[in-house]
């Protein structure tokens, strides 16, 4: 769905496209007893702003969009804890600033290939545009236990509407703790009409997401 505003104005905000739509998903039951986990497929991270190639279950970014951003942190916390809160999706609001509202569509299991729920996040007013919330309806497409997520799909508010965004996330044990990449490309002609305004404003999303889920992680445990 495309508005009649401005494209290019369209596109002045940023906020992180975390988890996106209702596409199709891979079924994920093994004929047999599965083989030992491989760790996710991944080049090493470049610096902030620079794609990185992260694959999850052998699936990445978009390799045809023209905005593209990926990033990395090490943070000092357990896996399980990193993990935890990267999926618990209720709990977003506690700790990500851009993340008002959410709810599962799929129930309370644990997330798998399918699992969707919706969320929006205020984006604010521009001189084309008026303030609008932005409404992401999300749906999981591989995920690999403490390992890797990668999601799909459209967000769509009044004046500002982004086609598709795919984004791949991945954690790998390192000293003091887990380093998390991230890579996330985004699709859609009212962003592509401004390729360097929408990936400064797609990586400033996602820097934010990264500072704030390390200070979550290594902060106190929720009582």
């Amino acid at each position: 769905m495309t508005t009649s505003s401005s494209p290019r104005a369209a596109t002045r905000w940023a906020v992180p496209l975390v988890v996106t739509a209702v596409i199709g998903v891979a079924a994920c039951a093994p004929a047999a007893p599965p083989a030992p986990a491989a760790p996710p497929t991944t080049t090493a991270a470049a610096a902030p702003g620079q794609t990185s190639g992260l694959t999850c279950d052998g699936a990445g970014v978009d390799p045809t969009a023209t905005i593209r951003y990926g990033s990395e942190r090490l943070v000092k916390a357990p896996l399980d804890r990193v993990w935890d809160l990267q999926t618990d999706v209720e709990r977003y609001p506690t700790w990500q600033t851009a993340v008002s509202t959410i709810e599962r569509l799929d129930g309370d299991r644990p997330l798998q290939p399918g699992s969707q729920f919706r969320w929006t996040t205020p984006i604010p007013a521009t001189p084309a545009t008026p303030a609008t919330t932005l409404t992401v309806t999300s749906s999981l497409q591989q995920v690999e236990k403490e390992s890797c997520l990668r999601w799909t799909g459209p967000a769509v508010g009044t004046g500002l509407n982004i086609d598709e965004g795919t984004h791949v996330w991945t954690f790998t044990p390192a000293d003091g703790g887990v380093l998390v990449r991230t890579e996330e490309t985004w699709t859609g002609a009212q962003v592509e009409a401004d390729v360097p305004l929408a990936t400064s404003a797609l990586g400033a999303g996602l820097e934010t997401w990264l500072d704030e889920l390390t200070t979550a992680a290594e902060g106190p445990a929720p009582r």
